[in-house]
């Protein structure tokens, strides 16, 4: 189960072609932000490791703040501070690829076109989870289309070797409200329907925290 401390990953990456250009997405960091305040709000000792969002994030102060541009940036922040924290949640929108060399300075338009060769990031969530402790704790996410939602997600889960994650329709990208499936290892699957950031966050912190009757004597049976 989650307990403090808390990292959060949150917002997009952006993959460099030269010095003007990139490749980007269109993760805007609000759930993770709303997920860093929630925490936060609870007394929690929280990190946010916050991508290149456009919007000045809104955080109190008690959360630590980092920054990261690229996925090779935030793999930096990863190996150093993931071993300090009990939980992760994963929420940024990680690249799956990026170019393979990125140009010095700035390309020149050209009619003929420009042929760009990408190359796989890193999977930083599964490495998180190898390298997790027997009492960390790690959450991940998918963005997948509702036909194949559960089952993306399910397979995601067992593959990466996570704790929990949650599955957001892709229908649903740049909506106010989220609806979601949550799947924990073992257990049934939990439907949100149609809460603001701010109002899920808080849902998916109680659902995966330990309460404090499961930290008492009596609530360990």
């Amino acid at each position: 189960m989650l307990t403090p401390p808390l990292l959060i990953t949150a917002g997009p990456t952006f993959e460099d072609i030269d010095d003007v250009r990139f490749l980007g997405n269109r993760s805007s960091g609000r759930l993770g932000l709303a997920l860093a305040r929630a925490a936060a709000h609870r007394g929690w000792e929280t990190t946010l490791a916050l991508g290149p969002v456009f919007a000045p994030p809104k955080v109190p102060s008690s959360v630590r703040l980092l920054r990261f541009r690229s996925t090779a940036d935030l793999q930096r922040l990863l190996d150093e501070h993931w071993p300090r924290h009990n939980s992760l949640v994963m929420a940024a929108a990680i690249a799956d690829y990026r170019p393979a060399n990125t140009h010095i300075g700035k390309l020149r338009r050209d009619d003929a076109g420009l042929t760009l060769k990408l190359e796989p990031t890193p999977d930083l969530l599964a490495a998180c989870s190898q390298a997790k402790r027997p009492d960390q704790y790690v959450v991940g996410f998918a963005l997948e289309p509702a036909d194949r939602l559960l089952e993306s997600a399910q397979a995601k889960l067992i593959r990466k070797g996570l704790d929990a994650i949650v599955a957001n329709p892709l229908e649903t990208m740049d909506a106010d409200e989220i609806t979601a499936v949550v799947l924990r290892t073992g257990e049934n699957p939990i439907h949100i329907e149609e809460l603001s950031k701010d109002a899920f966050a808080e849902r998916l912190l109680s659902l995966l925290s330990i309460t404090d009757s499961q930290r008492s004597p009596a609530g360990r049976g």
